[in-house]
């Protein structure tokens, strides 16, 4: 292992970056670019449990990678897919049930819900967009086929296919393009790209630096990166 910085599609450098209450700032700020055209800024958020039990014992159960909740009360599920899965639309369809159905009150309950988000982050392309090299960042919400005006906007999946993402350092326009060009990159550089001067950046590659990590967080990272390297060499 001769990287400088974790690969930030393995899961444990998914989960260092983004998992835990430390560094929820980095959450938030990648949320909030990924949503700048969509809803306020996020303030704060509150890590859920990432098991979610089905209503029934013999009901169906469901693991998020990442589950949390904003102060306004609007639920976030994020999840890593490094490779192709069939179905991978259907299995966000079907977690995003379930912070639906754990709003529901018991007694008088009018049905209002608040806002759910599921959010992708791909290391692969979807097979049925290969060939739209410069679609990588679907925003899908329920619509009115007839008028194609969105019929229902507290409903929202978005996914981001990564491979299609090439800029190069010099054409990066926004911060969103960074947060990108960072998830694609970061185990790649030796050191902080001039680009990336943002005070959240310097965090993000502090976090990331594989020197400060314990033994037993190195141990778990190489295990990590290993089920990666076989996952992409079985592909």
């Amino acid at each position: 292992m001769n990287e400088k910085y974790v690969h930030p599609l393995t899961d444990f450098g998914f989960k260092r970056l983004f998992g835990s209450e430390p560094n929820k700032d980095l959450l938030i700020d990648f949320l909030n670019e990924l949503l700048r055209q969509d809803q306020e800024q996020i303030q704060d958020l509150t890590y859920l449990k990432s098991e979610q039990l089905g209503a029934g014992i013999t009901d169906r159960s469901a693991i998020f990678d990442l589950y949390c909740e904003t102060e306004s009360g609007e639920k976030f599920i994020v999840e890593l897919q490094k490779s192709r899965q069939d179905f991978f639309k259907d299995r966000s369809v079907f977690y995003s049930t379930f912070p639906i159905q754990a709003q529901a009150k018991k007694g008088n309950w009018n049905f209002e819900l608040k806002a759910v988000y599921t959010v992708g982050i791909l290391g692969f392309n979807f097979e049925e967009h290969k060939n739209d090299k410069n679609c990588f960042h679907h925003e899908v919400q329920l619509m009115e086929i007839k008028k194609k005006e969105v019929f229902y906007d507290k409903l929202t999946y978005i996914y981001l296919e990564l491979p299609k993402f090439n800029k190069t350092e010099a054409e990066l326009e926004t911060r969103f393009d960074k947060w990108l060009f960072v998830l694609k990159n970061l185990h790649k550089f030796d050191n902080r790209p001039p680009k990336l001067e943002e005070r959240i950046f310097k965090k993000l590659f502090e976090v990331a630096e594989i020197a400060a990590f314990s033994t037993e967080e190195r141990d778990s990272y190489e295990d990590s990166l290993k089920h990666l390297r076989d996952m992409t060499n079985v592909i």
